[in-house]
C-alpha cells in the first residue's frame, strides 16, 4: 500500500502492545546483568583483573569487545532491515536474534578468571545478537498506533523493560552475590540466569505480536542480499527527502555515544572510582531501575503533548547535569563534609546522583525511539529502524572506544566528562530538526513506481 496522504493508523490491541513491550521486559536481563551491573564488573576486575594498573587494560578490552559488536551491527543492520521490509519477516529475524542472544549469554558460564579471549568473543557475539534484536523489535513500533500514541507506547515499553530488569537483577544480586573472585563459583551463573530469564519472559512477544505487511516475491536471478543492497542504496538517496530524520540520526549518534558509555561503565565507575560497598551497589541498581522506568513512562506521556523533539532535548539537558554530578561526586562529598561538618562517603552522595541518571536514561531512549517512529513510513519502518540501529551502534563504537582510550591516559573519572560534551553537541544538532515537517514527509511518502 502506498501512502499518498495522511494515512490514519489504528491503535493495536492492548494485548499486542503488551506482547511487544514484553520483549523490552525480557531483554533488560541481558543489558543490566551482562553489560551494566554484573558481568562488566566481573570481566574487568576478576577475569582480566589488572588492579595494579587501575584496570586500564581491562577497561580497554571491555570497550573493544562492545565496540566490535556495535560495528557488526552497523554493517549488517540496514541490510537486515531492508530484507525484513521486502519479505515481511520482522518476526522471523527477531526470533533468530533472540535465540542467538540466549545461547551466547548462557555460555558466559565458562568464562573463568584468565579466560580473557573466550570472554571477549562471547561478549562480542552476545551483544551483537542482543543489539540486532533491539533494532528488530523497535521496527514494529510504527505499526502499533497513530503518531499521537507512539510516545506513550514507546515509553510503556521502556518502563516495562526497567521493571523486568528490576526483577532479573534484583534476584541475581540477592541470590548470586557480589562480582568478586571469592564469590566466582556463584556469580558465574549470571550468564545462564540472564539467558533463562530472556528465554521465558519473551514468549508473549512471539505469541501476541503480529507480522504486518505483504511479502514480495523474489525476482528470478535475484538474491535477498542484492535486494537489500538496492533498497538501502535507494533509501540513502531518499534521505534527501527525509531531511529531518537524517539530521536527527546525526544528533542521535552523539547522544547515544554518551548513553552507551554510561551503560557500559556506570557500575565499573562505581567500583573503581567511588569504591562502593556491595550493599550500596545493590541500592543504586534499584534506584536507577525505578527512576528510569518513571522517566520513560512519564516523559513518554509528556512528549505526546509537547512534542518528541522538545522532550528529547530536555532529557539531554538532564544528562549533562547528571554527568557533571557523576564526575564531581568525590570532590563534592569532601567539600560538603568540610563545610557542614558531615561524615558522608562518596558512595552515599552517588546514590542521589543515580536518581538523576536514571531519569535521564529511561526518558532519552524512549524519546529517541518514538521520534524515529514518527519519521518512518510504514512500508520502510524496519529499514529506517535499521538506520536507527546503525546510528545507535555507530555511536557505541565511537563513544566506547573514545572512552576506553581516554581513560587509559587520564583515568576513568576525568574521562567521564566526555559524555557531557557529547550530549551538548547532540542538543545543538537537534535544534535543526523540524518535527512537524518530518512527520508530514513520512505520512506522504510514496514508494517509487507505485
Amino acid at each position: 500500500m502506498s501512502h499518498t496522504g495522511v494515512v490514519p493508523r489504528s491503535r493495536a490491541s492492548r494485548k499486542e502492545i503488551l506482547g511487544w513491550a514484553m520483549f523490552d521486559f525480557a531483554n533488560q536481563a541481558y543489558t543490566l546483568l551482562i553489560i551494566t551491573v554484573v558481568f562488566g564488573e566481573l570481566f574487568t576486575t576478576v577475569i582480566v583483573g589488572d588492579r595494579g594498573d587501575d584496570y586500564r587494560l581491562a577497561n580497554l578490552l571491555w570497550s573493544l569487545a562492545l565496540a566490535l559488536s556495535y560495528l557488526m551491527v552497523v554493517v549488517s543492520g540496514p541490510l537486515c532491515g531492508a530484507v525484513m521490509d521486502y519479505s515481511a519477516s520482522k518476526k522471523r529475524f527477531l526470533f533468530i536474534s533472540y535465540l542467538a542472544t540466549i545461547a551466547t549469554t548462557a555460555m558466559l558460564y565458562f568464562v573463568a578468571p584468565g579466560y580473557v579471549l573466550l570472554g571477549f568473543i562471547l561478549i562480542t557475539l552476545s551483544n551483537y545478537a542482543y543489539s540486532m534484536g533491539e533494532s528488530f523489535i523497535a521496527a514494529f513500533l510504527p505499526d502499533l498506533g497513530p503518531p499521537r500514541d507512539l510516545g506513550k507506547i514507546s515509553g510503556f515499553g521502556w518502563a516495562l523493560g526497567y521493571v523486568g530488569g528490576l526483577f532479573a537483577a534484583g534476584f541475581t544480586l540477592v541470590v548470586l552475590g557480589e562480582a568478586s573472585a571469592e564469590n566466582f563459583e556463584r556469580i558465574r551463573w549470571v550468564g545462564p540466569f540472564a539467558a533463562g530469564f530472556f528465554l521465558v519472559t519473551a514468549i508473549p512477544t512471539f505469541l501476541w505480536l503480529r507480522e504486518r505487511g505483504t511479502p514480495q516475491a523474489l525476482p528470478a536471478g535475484m538474491s535477498y542480499y542484492r535486494i537489500a543492497r538496492q533498497r538501502v542504496t535507494q533509501t540513502l538517496q531518499d534521505l534527501r527527502r527525509f531531511r529531518d530524520l537524517g539530521v536527527f540520526l546525526v544528533s542521535l549518534l552523539f547522544s547515544m555515544a554518551g548513553v552507551y558509555i554510561i551503560i557500559a561503565f556506570a557500575f565499573i565507575y562505581g567500583a573503581q572510582v567511588i569504591g562502593w560497598d556491595e550493599s550500596i551497589r545493590n541500592i543504586m541498581f534499584i534506584i536507577v531501575q525505578i527512576t528510569a522506568a518513571a522517566g520513560a513512562l512519564g516523559f513518554g506521556m509528556i512528549q505526546d503533548r509537547i512534542g518528541a523533539k522538545v522532550t528529547y532535548i530536555g532529557t539531554l539537558l538532564l544528562w549533562v547535569a547528571a554527568i557533571l554530578a557523576i564526575w564531581a561526586t568525590p570532590e563534592l562529598t569532601a567539600w560538603l563534609n568540610a563545610q557542614l561538618g558531615l561524615d558522608w562517603e562518596a558512595q552515599h552522595l552517588f546514590l542521589v546522583v543515580g536518581c538523576l541518571a536514571g531519569l535521564s536514561l529511561g526518558s532519552s531512549q524512549s524519546a529517541s525511539r518514538a521520534l524515529v517512529g514518527l519519521f518512518s513510513p510504514l512500508e520502510k519502518s524496519a529499514e529506517f529502524f535499521g538506520f536507527w540501529g546503525l546510528a545507535n551502534k555507530l555511536a557505541g563504537v565511537f563513544g566506547i572506544i573514545c572512552l576506553g582510550l581516554l581513560q587509559s591516559v587520564v583515568g576513568l573519572q576525568a574521562s567521564i566528562l566526555l559524555c557531557a560534551g557529547l550530549f551538548i553537541v547532540a542538543i545543538l544538532i537537534c535544534l535543526a530538526v523540524n518535527q512537524g515537517r518530518g512527520q508530514r514527509v513520512a505520512e506522504q511518502w510514496q514508494a517509487p513506481g507505485r
